[in-house]
């Protein structure tokens, strides 16, 4: 493979603007990360109260459990960013991916901190989504389980649905079912359906004085049936780990329960992070020959003026080496080989809209990397496929439903990146939620929308203008119209509105994007060969 030979120029005038205007979008990425991991807006009172009664943070739970010195890759820190009156940072729920004796598992924690522990609907979807994370990687789950439960006033929208409380609880069978271990520390309440989270898993450990499992609490039990009864009488943990037996373990503090865990966790068997499989190319790794810090620079500030894909490529993958596949046709779309931490990929790239001739090249190669076994990576930053009356003639539909099957259907693990915009069937084609990429990350520079602000102010002023009658439509009404409907693409395109949603699994800093993928990489890499699809390489 060739080393990419960079032409960025650091000492530009254009390279210190754009610099200066994404170190304030990462600045601004910290800032609001650290609130959700601060506690956020008036929860000093409720962390108060928690600490009082000998509880530990919930982050630090985690770092009690992981291989000391390893890192924690945390997934959808900001869910829950601006809804419920901003006062859900995290939605309450905190997940990731942590090593226990050099194995892979997947945690899902929740925040007491927070409305008590209770699941909001976009808690569910947190959590939902860290056992699809555990399921597609074969990874183990963790529960350090302190709940309040459901959060009552909104329950038509986390009770009856597929993807609400029970999906979970679906999800968690199926995930015992295939031998991934899941694995309770009771560490709180866990109430009405919160109970069934660790009644469902492996093994159980609850801490006393602190943890507790029942399906009806002590006020639905004096509702019910009139008694009277205090908590750890009704599902304390000494009951149902010496009597009800709902409990496999009792520990006397939490770092003893998280003692417990990790020596239940060695008996699991599970592949180790650096137990590769043999059937993903991999060679010992290398650093970038280029600096990820120049990234900073290579991203435009004006988000209406593009930058080189290459360059991207050449900052994140070994040696800066890569092997473009098709370099000369259908140039909006790079494409070719390289490694990441020493994991071989295939890269797919925009270098802008997607010409017919574009999606052709995508779909080529999304097709020789199937049959060569090889991950695909995304770097997404497109404003969607060619329109016009030429591209129409041209076939562009067509030509983009082929790239959009070629994605649906391989079968090789896919990541995405969202380093720009992603707009239109463009999120489709270059596999966007909707088309499961094992891992989604954005960048804060990014950009999630059907078109962008700019065009939408047209294409639905025009539209509205339309119902209107031409003389009774003033020039005030018209610009009305444009305000408002920028606001509302200009809100919703929002990385941080995206984020807080879980379209994405995590905002991060451009910088780290390399290391993110390698661990996201060596996951796959220690699994068995997923069944091939049907192999045809087809030449349109």
């Amino acid at each position: 493979m060739r080393q990419i030979a960079s032409r960025v120029d650091t000492g530009s005038a254009q390279y210190a603007a754009n610099r200066d205007a994404y170190l304030g979008l990462v600045a601004t990425l910290r800032e609001r990360q650290q609130w959700a991991i601060d506690g956020g807006d008036g929860r000093a009172r409720s962390i108060e109260r928690h600490l009082a009664r000998g509880k530990v943070m919930v982050r630090d739970r985690i770092d009690m459990v992981i291989d000391e010195g390893t890192p924690f890759l945390e997934l959808s820190t900001l869910s829950g960013w601006g809804q419920y009156g901003n006062s859900a940072p995290g939605a309450g729920i905190v997940t990731g991916i942590g090593l226990v004796h050099g194995t892979p598992y997947v945690f899902i924690a929740n925040d007491a901190t927070v409305k008590g522990g209770s699941l909001l609907p976009v808690s569910i979807k947190k959590h939902v989504r860290a056992q699809q994370i555990a399921e597609e990687n074969g990874l183990g789950v963790i529960y350090l389980v302190d709940s309040g439960g459901a959060f009552l006033p909104l329950q038509d929208d986390i009770f009856p649905d597929k993807d609400h409380f029970g999906g979970s609880f679906y999800r968690q069978a199926r995930l015992s079912a295939m031998g991934l271990p899941q694995l309770s520390v009771v560490l709180g309440g866990c109430t009405a359906g919160g109970a069934y989270v660790p009644a469902m898993s492996d093994e159980v450990i609850m801490v006393e004085g602190i943890g507790r499992i029942f399906l009806g609490g002590p006020p639905i039990v004096k509702a019910a049936l009139g008694e009277i009864v205090e908590p750890d009488e009704l599902g304390g943990a000494e009951l149902h780990t010496l009597i009800s037996g709902v409990s496999d373990y009792l520990a006397d503090t939490e770092a003893e329960a998280y003692g417990r865990l990790r020596e239940i966790c060695e008996t699991t068997a599970q592949r180790r992070i650096d137990d590769r499989q043999g059937w993903l190319d991999w060679a010992e790794p290398e650093p970038p020959a280029h600096g990820a810090e120049e990234l900073y620079g290579i991203v435009s500030a004006d988000d209406r003026i593009p930058f080189d894909a290459t360059e991207v490529i050449a900052r994140l993958v070994d040696g800066s080496r890569f092997s473009a596949f098709k370099p000369e046709w259908g140039t909006s779309i790079v494409c070719g080989f390289a490694r990441i931490w020493g994991h071989r990929v295939g890269v797919i790239a925009n270098n802008g809209i997607i010409f017919s001739e574009s999606a052709l090249k995508a779909t080529h190669f999304i097709e020789l990397c199937e049959q060569r076994r090889v991950p695909l990576l995304f770097l997404q930053n497109t404003s969607g496929y060619m329109v016009g009356r030429d591209s129409e003639i041209a076939g562009i539909a067509k030509h983009g439903a082929k790239m959009v099957a070629a994605v649906a259907n391989a079968t090789v693990p896919k990541y995405t990146v969202l380093i720009g915009g992603s707009y239109g069937a463009g999120n489709y084609g270059m596999c966007g939620r909707g088309f499961n990429p094992r891992f989604l990350f954005a960048w804060p520079n990014s950009r999630i929308a059907t078109m962008s602000a700019a065009t939408a102010q047209t294409v639905l002023v025009d539209i509205r203008l339309a119902g209107l009658k031409a003389d009774e439509t003033t020039p005030d009404q018209v610009e009305a119209l444009r305000a408002e409907v920028a606001e509302q693409y200009e809100t919703q395109s929002d990385p941080y509105y995206a984020t807080s949603r879980l379209w994405d699994d995590g905002l991060i800093d451009p910088v780290h994007t390399r290391d993110v993928l390698g661990l996201c990489l060596a996951l796959a890499a220690r699994q068995d060969e997923p069944a091939p699809g049907p192999g045809l390489v087809y030449r349109m």
